[in-house]
């Protein structure tokens, strides 16, 4: 089985979405079916059947962070090295094409979040940011082409 990097905060928090899941999730969409079949006839219930689909979507959530955990090897980041581009390193960049500056932290493909500043280590930019050191160039073929960078710091995340 092919291991998957993640931090240990992406780790906690994938536990504790599956927690919510099985706790909370799962138990109310119980009622809901209960409810939904007190009401008689299932044939024409729409309730029911919607209360079906909630619990299939939830079931594969729940069997999806099951296998993603299990796939999971927790990288520490505590006193990362910062003189070179690590797993858990947070990165600023300038974008040597726009002047436009940038923070990211890489972190595994399952805790990856662009809104949240957090990009996977093995996506382009990821990829291409392992190893660089400060003032190093970046060059990286992204969707909307090619993006330049340079990289202004390094730090412990």
């Amino acid at each position: 089985m092919k291991r998957v990097p993640i931090t240990r905060q992406g780790y906690r928090d994938l536990m504790r979405e599956l927690s919510r899941l099985k706790r909370v999730d799962r138990v109310q969409v119980m009622k809901a079916i209960e409810e939904a079949r007190s009401h008689g006839d299932l044939t024409e219930n729409a309730e029911y059947d919607a209360a079906k689909e909630s619990q299939a979507f939830i079931e594969r959530k729940i069997n999806d962070i099951e296998s993603r955990l299990t796939s999971s090897e927790i990288i520490e980041i505590k006193n990362l090295s910062t003189d070179r581009v690590l797993f858990g390193s947070m990165v600023s960049l300038e974008n040597l094409d726009t002047g436009e500056r940038v923070q990211y932290q890489l972190v595994g493909p399952d805790e990856s979040d662009v809104k949240q500043g957090k990009i996977s280590s093995s996506s382009p930019v990821g990829l291409a940011l392992i190893g660089k050191r400060v003032n190093d160039e970046v060059s990286v073929r992204t969707p909307g082409g090619m993006r330049n960078f340079m990289v202004i710091r390094i730090s412990a995340a």
